[in-house]
């Protein structure tokens, strides 16, 4: 472990993208004279809205299923892709509320997907509450599959996805009758509180038979709050007390051979209470968040081509009522989208096309002075995939039209060249845009900062962010091991940021930075041991300044690795042991946080058939953050155990 401290020293960090070329290079090199076994490939569909082996697909793209997280202790989509490549989970703010970051890129250039359509709160949920209600509204004994894709995906999915996408992918109902029930446990160590309680029941099957399916599932969630002495504040909670219910249930008719009518809907509660931390003295926070969001889907199979009609209606209603408000905020949020999709063969070419139209409605009577705004969206876009030889070649581009920022064009190309059917070098070049949203560009809009002492209003004159990138991969799978070394680059033009408080200002805005760069490098891996040991580990390292100042942006570090064992002890025990390393890290512009790693393990035993027994420690060695992060608040969870236990029938 040594080596992984070593990487977080950034004299041994890649320092300049040739090297990861070179590194592509020498891979390469070695996966000629390697075998070519084939392997069977998790069919990864949020590339190109197109069925893709993980290896080929037209992106950088990994994935996490049901099974791989049955086996870990995971509370939201956060902790579930925490040891993907190229993700980085900072807290947003502290208390324990986390967000994704792809690539050294803010979470707020992640966009959140549920069976391929957007959800997002972020509107009347500002990146300053960190915006894990959004991923904690989703059930995880719900979830089928994660895909994630590391880049730029404007050119399919529009605004928001500059940095990446993380689609969830949800249990659909089928012929076979089944059901589950689960419980886990958590608790640290050390302080007080934070015992974490959380069961869950399943249900599903024919309803109708070969007519209507359906299921449900029923998730609950409640944790004390936390209190340790590492605060600075012994009177301030360091992570919120949570109560959570979140239920999905989905029915699916069969119409005809080749139509089915698909109805989705999940309903979430979320109630956090903490005494947060304010210039030293406490402050009680009380957030209440109830969510709906439903779907109504027409899918179709034709002879020549598939069609797909869609319908979401999405409503946050938050109430906020904090010490450090003028009064309890009462905020809701409501979209409405409508989409539709044809794909199918033309000649040799696979076309994928569609539109989109959404309408966003925000009702606030805190940080809206007029009380109510809103604003629509709508989206043309078209994909072309061929091949050419071994050469198999992505097209596309996406047209949005935003009521405020006007139309905004974002072209991709992407090529995949097969060397053997298990090597592959891909890469491609791509344009993505972001435009503000609502609370940056509002000047209607307040949101209040600096733990009550100023506010950080819209700036109306702010430019929709643009962004430029390019990635270059190659990767190898086969029966025992399999490697993927990638670079990647993101020039980014009016990067949006809050100013900084300077302790005398009481109003901040939002500007633009005229150039930003993000770059860096992964290298991932994983090789079967033995047939019952395999051992799988990634790195990246990521260089990310603002090209006007030369300056490092905040809580991106430079260097992440995982690496993790699992070991099948017997045909009925599972075992695995991590390790994650977080690199050194700006906090605040001239404040940096030293790099740390934890260590976590655990069991899976299945007692008799279909009960499933789970027993583990996260963070085993008790590792803490340093005093520059814990000025902020930023503080590790303790040692921490775990238990669980789930029945299938």
């Amino acid at each position: 472990m040594k080596m992984l401290q070593h990487q977080g020293d950034s004299r041994f960090a890649l320092t300049q993208l040739n090297k990861a070329f070179m590194a592509i290079g020498l891979l390469s090199s070695s996966m000629v004279m390697a075998d070519t076994a084939t392997t069977d490939d998790v069919m990864v569909i949020t590339a190109s809205q197109t069925k893709h082996p993980e290896l080929t697909a037209p992106a950088s793209v990994s994935y996490i299923t049901r099974e791989e997280l049955d086996k870990l202790v995971v509370n939201d989509v956060a902790e579930a892709v925490k040891r993907l490549p190229g993700i980085n989970i900072n807290s947003g703010t502290p208390y324990g509320r986390n967000e994704i970051k792809i690539r050294g890129l803010d979470s707020d250039y992640t966009l959140l997907l549920i069976n391929g359509k957007r959800t997002s709160s972020r509107d009347a949920l500002t990146s300053s509450y960190g915006n894990d209600f959004d991923l904690s509204s989703i059930p995880m004994s719900a979830v089928e599959r994660i895909e994630v894709i590391r880049g730029p995906m404007s050119s399919l999915y529009g605004a928001d996805a500059l940095g990446g996408v993380v689609n969830v992918i949800l249990r659909q109902p089928t012929e076979q009758t089944e059901g589950a029930v689960g419980y886990q446990y958590e608790g640290p160590t050390e302080g007080s509180g934070g015992d974490v309680h959380k069961w869950n029941v399943y249900a599903g099957g024919s309803l109708i038979p070969d007519t209507l399916l359906g299921n449900i599932i029923i998730e609950q969630s409640s944790r004390d709050a936390w209190r340790t002495d590492q605060s600075l504040n012994p009177d301030s909670d360091v992570l919120e007390e949570r109560d959570e219910l979140n239920i999905f249930s989905s029915l699916k008719w069969l119409a005809t051979d080749q139509q089915d009518i698909d109805l989705d809907v999940i309903y979430s509660k979320d109630d956090r209470d903490a005494d947060w931390n304010n210039w030293g003295t406490a402050v009680n926070n009380v957030q209440k968040l109830e969510r709906i969001n439903a779907t109504l889907t027409h899918n179709g199979y034709w002879s020549k081509f598939d069609s797909r009609v869609r319908y979401n209606y999405e409503n946050s209603d938050l109430k906020d009522d904090s010490g450090l408000n003028k009064g309890v905020g009462d905020i809701t949020q409501t979209n409405n989208t409508l989409d539709g999709q044809l794909s199918g063969y033309v000649g040799s070419h696979l076309l994928t096309g569609g539109a989109e139209y959404r309408v966003t409605d925000l009702k606030n009577n805190l940080t809206l002075s007029k009380g109510s705004e809103d604003y629509s969206q709508s989206a043309i876009y078209l994909q072309d995939e061929f091949e050419i030889g071994d050469l198999a070649v992505t097209l596309g581009g996406r047209f949005d039209d935003h009521e405020v920022y006007g139309g905004e064009f974002s072209p991709r190309a992407y090529a995949v060249y097969s060397i053997t059917e298990n090597w592959v070098v891909k890469g491609g070049v791509g344009k993505a845009f972001k435009a503000p949203s609502l609370n940056q560009y509002s000047d209607s809009y307040a949101v209040l900062a600096c733990r009550g002492a100023c506010s950080v209003v819209g700036n109306p004159d702010l430019k929709a962010e643009t962004a430029v990138s390019y990635e270059l991969s190659t990767g190898y799978k086969a029966d025992s091991w399999g490697a993927t070394v990638t670079a990647f680059n993101n020039e980014i033009d009016d990067m949006i940021q809050a100013e900084s408080w300077d302790r005398v200002k009481t109003e901040l805005t939002y500007f633009n930075v005229q150039e930003a760069q993000v770059r860096g490098a992964e290298l991932s891996g994983w090789f079967d041991v033995t047939d019952t040991v395999s051992l799988s580990a990634n790195y990246m390292y990521t260089d990310a300044k603002d090209k006007t100042t030369d300056k490092e942006l905040t809580l991106t570090p430079k260097n992440t690795a995982n690496v993790q064992v699992d070991w099948q002890m017997l045909e009925n025990v599972y075992t695995y042991v991590s390790y994650q390393y977080t690199g050194e890290q700006y906090v605040r512009t001239d404040e940096k946080s030293d790099g740390y790693g934890t260590f976590d393990l655990g069991a899976q035993y299945e007692a008799v058939k279909n009960l499933n027994l789970k027993l583990g420690v996260t963070n085993l060695t008790d590792e803490k953050r340093d005093d520059a992060a814990v000025k902020y608040d930023y503080i590790m969870k303790s040692r921490t155990i775990y238990a669980g236990a789930s029945y299938a029938f």
